[in-house]
C-alpha cells in the first residue's frame, strides 16, 4: 500500500508508509537477562559476602570482646579497623595470582585463606591471638574484594553490566546483615563464648563459596588473554544475550589481547603480557591521557566512598546509638539490624536503577543526599550531646538520620563505586587497575575506622560527623566534573571516553551523535516513521 488518510474530528493525517506493511519493520525487543551470566555472577558475589559478615559481626562482637580481654579504646580500634589494611596484601597478590591462576581459582584460595582466618578468630584466647586472626582473614577478604566485581565484569552482557557488577556490593550488604543477626542470636550466649562463635562462624560461608566457584566457568577475557580462544567462545555465547553481541565482545577482546581479527584457530600462541609485565609501568609512571583520566576517577571515587565516614555509623552503630540515649545492648543490637536491614534493601534497589538511570545521576543523587543526611545527623548528635534533658526529637532524628545515611549510601555511592571502578579499565590494566582502587578503599576504610572514637573524643561525635558532611560535599563536586556516563557502553568501547578531565561531555557527545546516525538519522531503533501530521 502507497498510503492512506484518515479524517479525525477534521484534522487530516497522511501516513506513508513507502510500499511496506507494518510486518516489514522489525521492531527491536529489549532482550531478556541472560540466566547463565546472572548465576555466574551470584556466584563469583559470593566472595563479598565475606568482607559484609566480618564487618557486620565485628560491630557486636567487639561489645563483648572489649569486656572479656580487658582491651582499651584504642585496641578497640586497631582491631576494627586493622584487618582493611591487611586486604591490601591479599589485594596487590590478588591482582597478579588473577591474571596467572586464573580468576575462578583465585576466588577458591580467598576462601580457603578467610576459612582459617575465622578458624584462628573463633578459637582465639588473647588480643595477639585475635590479631593474628584478623591478619589471615584481611588477606582473604582482599582476594575476595578484588576478584569478585572483575571476574563479575567480565562475564556480563553490555546490556546488564550495571546490573551484574552491583552483585559484589549487594552481597556485602548481605553478609552485613546476616554479622547483625548472628551477634543477635548469639548474643545469648556466655560472654567469652558468644563472639568466639560471632567470628568463628565465617568459616561456614568460606566452605559455601569454594563449592559454588565449581559450577563457575572462567572468564572469558582470562581465556583469551592465554590464547584459549575455543573456551572463550563457548563462555561469550552462553553469557551474551545474543550471537551477534558474543561475535563483537570476541573481537573486541582479541584485539585489546593483540590476536588477529581472522584468527579462528581454538589454541593459539599470545604474547606473554599476562602476568602484570609492565602494566605497573604504564598504569602509573607513564600513563596516557586516557589512562590517566581512569586512574583519578577510579582512585577518586574509593577514596570519597570512604572518606565521607559511613564506616564509622556501620562499624560504630551501638556506639553511635548509645550516644543517642539507647542503653540496653539487646536494643542497641536490634537497632543495628536495623541498619542492615536498610541497608540491604535500598542496594537491591539500586541494582534495577544502575542501567535505567544511569551510574552518574545516582552518584550525584547519592553524594548529595549524604552532605544534608550526615549534616542534620551531626546536628542531633550535638543537641542530644549539650541537653541535660532527653531530647526526644533529637533521639528520632538521629535513628532516622542513621538509617537515612545507608539508604542513600547504598542506592548510589555504594554499588557505583564498584561497577564504575572497575569498568572503566582497559583490558590489559584491569586487574592490577582493580587492586590499586581496592588499595585505596582499604586504606581510608582503615583510616576511618581506626579513627572515629579519637575523633569523636577530640571534636565531639556531632563533630565528626559534620567533617564527614564538608568531605561528603568535595565528593559531589568531584564526581559532577571529571565522571563520565558510562551506561551501555562496551568496556572497549569506554576508552574512547576518557582523555579529557574536564572536556569529557564533548567526546560523551559525539559519541551519542555517531550512535543516532548509526541507528537511523537520529531515529530509534524500535520507531516506525510514519509520515508528517
Amino acid at each position: 500500500m502507497s498510503g492512506f488518510e484518515a479524517d479525525n474530528h477534521g484534522v487530516s493525517i497522511s501516513v506513508a508508509v513507502d510500499n511496506k506493511t507494518l510486518a516489514d519493520f522489525e521492531v527491536l525487543k529489549k532482550p531478556k537477562r541472560n540466566k547463565f551470566a546472572f548465576a555466574c555472577a551470584i556466584l563469583a558475589s559470593l566472595a563479598s559476602i565475606l568482607l559484609g559478615y566480618d564487618i557486620g559481626v565485628m560491630s557486636g562482637a567487639i561489645l563483648y570482646i572489649k569486656d572479656d580481654l580487658k582491651i582499651s579504646d584504642v585496641q578497640v580500634e586497631i582491631l576494627v579497623g586493622i584487618l582493611n589494611l591487611y586486604c591490601l596484601i591479599g589485594a596487590y597478590v590478588a591482582g597478579r595470582t588473577s591474571d596467572w591462576i586464573g580468576r575462578r581459582y583465585t576466588i577458591v584460595v580467598a576462601a580457603s585463606i578467610f576459612f582459617v582466618g575465622a578458624l584462628l578468630m573463633g578459637f582465639a584466647t588473647n588480643y595477639t591471638f585475635l590479631m593474628v586472626g584478623r591478619f589471615v582473614t584481611g588477606i582473604g577478604v582482599g582476594f575476595a574484594l578484588l576478584i569478585a566485581p572483575v571476574y563479575t565484569a567480565e562475564v556480563s552482557p553490555a546490556s546488564a553490566r550495571g546490573f551484574l557488577n552491583s552483585f559484589p556490593e549487594v552481597f556485602i550488604n548481605a553478609g552485613l546483615l546476616l554479622g547483625y543477626v548472628s551477634n543477635y542470636a548469639f548474643s545469648k550466649l556466655r560472654a567469652d563464648l558468644g563472639w568466639r562463635v560471632m567470628l568463628g562462624a565465617g568459616a561456614i560461608l568460606s566452605v559455601f563459596l569454594a563449592v559454588g566457584v565449581l559450577a563457575m566457568p572462567e572468564s572469558p577475557r582470562w581465556l583469551i588473554m592465554q590464547g584459549r580462544l575455543g573456551e572463550a567462545k563457548t563462555v561469550l555465547d552462553k553469557t551474551s544475550d545474543t550471537k551477534e553481541e558474543a561475535r563483537g565482545r570476541l573481537s573486541d577482546i582479541k584485539a585489546a589481547a593483540g590476536i588477529p581479527e581472522d584468527c579462528t584457530d581454538d589454541i593459539v600462541q599470545v604474547q606473554k603480557q599476562t602476568h602484570g609485565e609492565g602494566v605497573w609501568r604504564e598504569l602509573i609512571l607513564h600513563p596516557t591521557p586516557a589512562v590517566r583520566h581512569v586512574l583519578i576517577c577510579a582512585i577518586g571515587i574509593h577514596f570519597f566512598q570512604q572518606a565521607i565516614g559511613l564506616e564509622s555509623v556501620v562499624l560504630y552503630s551501638p556506639r553511635i546509638f548509645e550516644k543517642a540515649g539507647i542503653t540496653s545492648s539487646d536494643h542497641k543490637l536490634l537497632a543495628t539490624m536495623a541498619v542492615g536491614f536498610s541497608k540491604t534493601t535500598f542496594i537491591l534497589v539500586a541494582t534495577f536503577l544502575l542501567d535505567k538511570i544511569g551510574r552518574r545521576p545516582l552518584l550525584l543523587i547519592s553524594s548529595g543526599g549524604m552532605v544534608v543526611i550526615l549534616a542534620t545527623l551531626g546536628l542531633s548528635l550535638t543537641v542530644i550531646g549539650h541537653s541535660d534533658k532527653k531530647q526526644t526529637w533529637a533521639v528520632g532524628l538521629c535513628i532516622t538520620m542513621v538509617l537515612s545515611s545507608v539508604a542513600v549510601f547504598s542506592i548510589g555511592m555504594g554499588p557505583i563505586t564498584w561497577v564504575y571502578s572497575t569498568e572503566i579499565f582497559p583490558l590489559r590494566l584491569r586487574a592490577q587497575g582493580a587492586s590499586l582502587g581496592v588499595a585505596v578503599n582499604r586504606v581510608m576504610s582503615g583510616v576511618i575506622s581506626m579513627s572515629f572514637i579519637s575523633l569523636y573524643k577530640a571534636i565531639t561525635i556531632g563533630g565528626a560527623f559534620f567533617l564527614y558532611a564538608g568531605v561528603a560535599l568535595v565528593a559531589f563536586f568531584f564526581f559532577f566534573t571529571f565522571l563520565p556516563e558510562t551506561r551501555g557502553k562496551t568496556l572497549e568501547e569506554m576508552e574512547g571516553l576518557f582523555g579529557k578531565l574536564v572536556g569529557w561531555r564533548v567526546e560523551a557527545k559525539k559519541m551519542k551523535r555517531k550512535r543516532n546516525e548509526a541507528s537511523g538519522d537520529g531515529i530509534g531503533n524500535d520507531q516506525i516513521q510514519l509520515g508528517k501530521i
